[in-house]
């Protein structure tokens, strides 16, 4: 049994790295021997997910498969990946992977039902808006999602590209206003399901980060509790 976690990133490189530090500074570990095993795919070629699902350009499938592949062939005991929009292949992807691939959205709600959260807008590409799989894993754990209306939604997405570009700042604050147009809509959490958010919204030190929910850190939180259950079977 394995207890090494396979990392299929490069969507985008930046968000892998930072989905990375994130991993490390949730890991209660007092030296390097108590950290986790990672071994990192990180191939920013594979096709972009939202301009498939939007404009019905490339599919990333193929390419993402190759990188499953990659990594369990690599000896990982599990795999996860830090790009929300990618979840949209999550049921052919797992169902071709040998080892179990985590969900970022059963991730989310893992965090917003420990808080006891009932409202959240939410915040992401247009491919995960289209792909929908956010409400309906919500849904199941009771809670109710607030989408971005048109003109909010093309704000959210220059943020983001902006961010891609290397704009973090000025990206940071065209995503900040989202944020804050989404809570005073009633919500009481904004998830932040696309990498890319949190990245630039931390980089311009956001007060608005208290009230929103980093779907990158609650996707690291659940690769710690993976490792240490998977740790405690070896012991046992």
């Amino acid at each position: 049994m394995s207890t090494v976690i396979g990392i299929l990133g490069g969507m985008g490189p930046l968000a892998t790295v930072d989905f990375v530090e994130k991993v490390i500074g949730l890991t209660p570990a007092r030296c390097d021997q108590e950290h986790l095993p990672l071994i990192i795919h990180s191939v920013p070629q594979i096709p972009d997910r939202t301009a498939c699902l939007v404009d019905q350009q490339s599919s990333p499938l193929a390419a993402m498969a190759r990188g499953i592949d990659t990594l369990a062939k690599s000896g990982v005991g599990a795999i996860v990946i830090p790009c929300n929009t990618a979840h949209h292949w999550y049921e052919p992807l797992s169902n071709d992977s040998p080892v179990p691939i985590l969900h970022i959205a059963d991730a989310c709600a893992q965090s917003l039902t420990h808080d006891g959260v009932a409202s959240v807008g939410l915040m992401a590409t247009d491919g995960t808006l289209k792909a929908g799989f956010y409400p309906r894993k919500l849904s199941g754990h009771g809670v109710s999602v607030t989408l971005p209306e048109a003109e909010l939604q093309q704000q959210v997405m220059e943020g983001i590209y902006r961010v891609k570009a290397g704009q973090i700042e000025t990206g940071g604050r065209i995503l900040e206003s989202c944020v804050e147009q989404l809570l005073e809509q009633g919500v009481e959490r904004v998830i932040l399901a696309c990498t890319e958010i949190p990245l630039a919204l931390d980089r311009i030190n956001s007060p608005w980060r208290e009230q929103s929910v980093d779907a990158t850190r609650a996707l690291a939180s659940a690769c710690v509790r993976w490792h240490q259950q998977q740790t405690s079977l070896l012991v046992a």
